[in-house]
């Protein structure tokens, strides 16, 4: 978690556990700065860009 960044602005993340084991299953990533979560789904950190998620959706 230390070495996680928001690849906007490169700020700080705040983690959300909703689901752990040894590992955190589902949560999520905050981006104070930007104002912005990144999901946490099976184990898997979704980081892309607030802009490229709302592309790859619209697909």
């Amino acid at each position: 978690m230390q070495i996680l960044v928001c690849p906007v602005c490169k700020g700080d993340l705040s983690l959300t556990i909703e689901e752990e084991k040894e590992e955190v299953i589902r949560g999520s990533l905050y981006c104070p700065a930007c104002r912005y979560y990144y999901p946490i789904t099976d184990g898997i950190p979704n980081l892309l860009p607030p802009d490229m998620n709302r592309q790859n959706q619209g697909q």
